[in-house]
């Protein structure tokens, strides 16, 4: 089957969430005579707030039954310079995906430090096990298609909350496609052995993102008054926190180790 056409699997399964938000029913706006709660909805932005608060309350008990057990279980079994390395074998394999978001991005620089830190750690990283580009002077940024998308002018749109994938948008599930599109790895192989790889690559970097969020989000579930209000501000002030630091950002491909780097940094010299 062809990449488009493993594409299109998926449109059913949105439609279907997207039709099962609207049959849900959605949150009652305030009177136009309150402008204060008017303006503090407008500013949630979340017009299917009850039924992502039943997603979110079912995806909870999935969590705390299932994949936190599975993630505190990860972490006693594999010491931390292990996980480290798993992690970033999974970053490197993310790599081509990161590269082109930066090039629709319009950043070259970022995407020459892309493309530099998946040579380096696919070969002297040893399939990118070890992270040696950053050393070397190729650090790495978040790049992706929400990102893309939101510098191309694209508006969040509401906030949404799917099941297992979590906090979402409109914007943030176009991301997707765009990077399931791009990947090469999605073009490559339809039999059930690439399968079965696509799927256990997919558990294993959920599973090791939940790791490393276990004491944030049992202190958020634990502590907070709202938990779901909670993760909605934190995620979307984190999106937007990648958003701009991708807008902004002027990293050069330049590495730390090469001599007129290395006399920019000494002279004050800030790279373009």
């Amino acid at each position: 089957m062809s990449g488009f056409g493993r594409i299109s699997r998926w449109f059913p399964a949105l439609g279907a969430v997207a039709f099962a938000a609207s049959l849900a029913g959605c949150a009652t706006p305030p009177p136009a005579n309150d402008p204060d709660a008017v303006a503090e909805f407008r500013e949630t932005n979340d017009p299917l707030e009850p039924t992502n608060r039943v997603v979110y309350a079912v995806n909870d008990k999935f969590d705390h039954y299932v994949f936190r057990p599975l993630a505190i279980g990860y972490k006693a079994v594999l010491p931390e310079p292990v996980r480290d390395h798993v992690h970033n074998f999974l970053g490197n394999l993310g790599m081509p995906v990161q590269m082109f978001n930066d090039i629709l991005e319009t950043h070259p620089r970022r995407a020459g430090d892309s493309l530099m830190r998946f040579v380096t750690n696919s070969t002297l990283g040893l399939g990118g096990i070890f992270d040696v580009a950053t050393d070397l002077g190729w650090p790495d940024h978040d790049a992706d298609g929400g990102i893309t998308l939101a510098l191309w002018g694209v508006s969040s749109g509401p906030y949404l909350y799917f099941p297992l994938f979590g906090p979402s948008s409109p914007r943030e599930a176009g991301g997707m496609g765009i990077d399931y599109a791009i990947n090469p790895f999605s073009w490559v192989g339809n039999d059930n052995t690439d399968k079965n790889i696509g799927y256990g690559k997919t558990f294993i970097s959920a599973l090791d993102a939940r790791s490393r969020v276990l004491d944030d989000l049992d202190k958020i579930t634990g502590q907070a008054l709202d938990p779901y209000a909670t993760i909605r501000s934190l995620y979307r002030q984190h999106r937007q926190s990648q958003i701009d630091d991708a807008r902004d950002d002027s990293k050069a491909t330049i590495p730390a180790w090469f001599p007129q780097r290395k006399s920019d940094a000494a002279s004050g010299t800030k790279q373009q």
